[in-house]
């Protein structure tokens, strides 16, 4: 019996929404952490909702432009992260 795991992406994605909201709570209140935040916030929840959409598609081409700004939401995300650490 192979041992496959079974990647539900629209369950992750709403993980990974909450995620970032939990995360949100940890920081601490300054003005560029809300302003982050704020984006932090909106940009999860896109990353589920256009997958969502995507599932929902017109055509494959339409599945991959979706599937395409999602991944671009979250390697936005990963990158403001990344530069979290410079402030």
């Amino acid at each position: 019996m192979r041992n496959e795991k079974v990647y539900n992406l629209e369950e992750r994605t709403y993980q990974f929404a909450r995620d970032c909201r939990f995360l949100v709570g940890l920081l601490p209140r300054t003005v560029s952490n809300l302003e982050d935040a704020k984006q932090l916030v909106k940009s999860s929840g896109s990353v589920g909702a256009n997958y969502i959409e995507a599932n929902e598609k017109l055509g494959n081409k339409d599945l991959v432009m979706r599937l395409k700004i999602a991944r671009k939401e979250v390697r936005s995300r990963v990158l403001a992260q990344a530069f979290k650490g410079y402030q």
